[in-house]
């Protein structure tokens, strides 16, 4: 394609991007919203395979239902002159291959996050019933506030994929294959699985775990090599971390996490484990602290009178008190207590909500909800049918108050929900103080002014699993 062509009328090609054996992908500027974006376009010779086209024409229409903060989006796809193309959002950044090449190993927090954002992208999109089949650095980009956003959803086993088997099956980059794919054999979730535990050694260790000249070495090393350990490379990893990468690279699908899911919550519970070590220490070495440095001998000094200290003490001491009372009246949103305005309340998830269940449902993930990361998230069970009256998610106010709003921001969009109020963070919650509603990616109720403590975030309708993100008063 030429640049500065205009493809379908609408998306005008600036500049290569990147190109392989079965696409190029272009920066073009879209003339219709006036923004630039990424467009892929499948080589000529493969359009005109029907049996592939229709292929690349299903999954991306599959993969354009995805919508979740650490996926690309998918925008639009199309055909020009017999050539499909597929256009998503324009990240501008390097990604994580560039970076690990750049710079090196990655601090072991560093990874977590980045492990945790591409973890989720990858569960979520198991749920829709989609693989990824070619989980690498490669796909995964880094946008300008450095969160990940994994691309190739669902169209990397027709259109990236690096080698093939003698049968034709295409496989994926033979760096982070697994041994079922290089096998040539169905692949699933767990492959992904798979391909992600490789991507955590090469952020941890700053290489691949088995380097190779070729693809057929490299993949025979993913089906018989033993699994190396992380530790070797980086003795700093924490053991927790380093079992999690050897089970998830373990060569039976059936030996490896259950689902990626769990490798979430694996994760998190390291990240808890770190964030509740002195110092912040991001290694499995918490380090000493300093030893005090030698005393001296005190120095002889002539007498001399002093002023006394002890009122000038008393007296800062009383000043800072004044301040303190202030300043805490000031959180509290000053005034009459409970009538503070919505914007000064600082919520907390405190406890889950499920009397028709087993009582509690993910309470150990209720503070994710609360604690203004948006990549984190308080989540329901998954459920194939939901025939419970509700689930929710406790928030405290801190004391009783009367909120104007209750907001909420997730990456699970569709379900349904209403914020109800109560005197106890175990129930019952009676009263209905927003009104029932679908919930997008960013909903806000206006509450009805009763004034209580708690609040629940009461889901009565949802479609397998729902997740809050964020939990805000407004």
């Amino acid at each position: 394609m030429a640049l500065q062509e205009l493809i379908a009328d609408r998306y005008e090609l600036k500049e290569t991007v990147g190109s392989g054996g079965m696409s190029t992908v272009y920066c073009a500027f879209d003339t219709l919203l006036e923004r630039n974006v990424a467009l892929k376009i499948l080589h000529e010779q493969f359009g005109r395979d029907e049996e592939h086209v229709e292929r690349f024409r299903r999954e991306a229409r599959a993969v354009a239902q995805l919508s979740h903060p650490h996926i690309v989006t998918v925008i639009d796809r199309g055909e020009e002159d017999g050539r499909q193309f597929i256009v998503f959002e324009l990240i501008d950044g390097e990604n994580l291959k560039e970076l690990v090449v750049r710079g090196g190993p990655l601090p072991v927090r560093r990874v977590l996050e980045l492990g945790l954002e591409v973890g989720r992208a990858l569960s979520f999109a198991h749920t829709q019933g989609l693989v990824h089949r070619d989980v690498k650095p490669q796909n995964v980009l880094l946008n300008g506030e450095g969160l990940a956003k994994v691309t190739d959803f669902g169209i990397v086993r027709t259109l990236d994929a690096v080698g093939q088997t003698e049968t034709g099956t295409v496989l994926g980059t033979s760096h982070y294959i697994a041994p079922e794919q290089a096998r040539g054999e169905r692949v699933d979730a767990q492959t992904d699985v798979y391909s992600f535990g490789v991507v955590l050694y090469e952020l941890l260790a700053g290489e691949v775990p088995y380097p190779g000249d070729n693809f057929l070495t490299v993949a025979m090393k993913h089906v018989n090599d033993p699994v190396p350990s992380v530790l070797d490379r980086r003795p700093d990893t924490p053991l927790r971390l380093a079992s999690l990468i050897e089970r998830s690279m373990a060569k039976l699908p059936t030996e490896r996490p259950a689902s990626m899911d769990d490798v979430v919550s694996e994760l998190e519970s390291v990240r808890a484990e770190l964030d509740g070590k002195e110092g912040g220490e991001a290694t499995m070495i918490i380090k000493a602290k300093p030893a005090p440095p030698p005393q001296r001998a005190p120095r002889r000094r002539a007498k001399r009178r002093s002023f006394p200290v002890w009122p000038v003490l008393v007296g800062l001491l009383l000043l800072a008190a004044v301040i303190g009372g202030i300043l805490l009246a000031r959180r509290d949103g000053g005034g009459t207590p409970g009538t503070a305005a919505a914007g000064t309340v600082k919520l907390q998830g405190v406890a889950s909500f499920d009397p028709q269940g087993d009582g509690e449902e993910h309470s150990e993930r209720v503070r994710d909800a609360t604690d203004r990361n948006p990549a984190t998230y308080w989540t329901t069970e998954r459920y194939n049918s939901f025939a419970k009256p509700g689930v929710g998610l406790v928030l405290d106010a801190g004391s009783e108050r009367q909120l104007s709003q209750i907001a909420v921001t997730t990456d699970t969009p569709g379900f349904t929900a209403e914020i109800r109020a109560g005197t106890s963070s175990q129930g019952p919650f009676d009263t209905v103080v927003g009104s029932s509603r679908t919930v997008t990616d960013s909903t806000t109720w206006d509450l009805n002014g009763a004034k209580s403590r708690f609040y629940v975030i009461w889901i009565t309708k949802l479609d397998r699993v729902a997740h809050i993100n964020e939990a805000r008063a407004n």
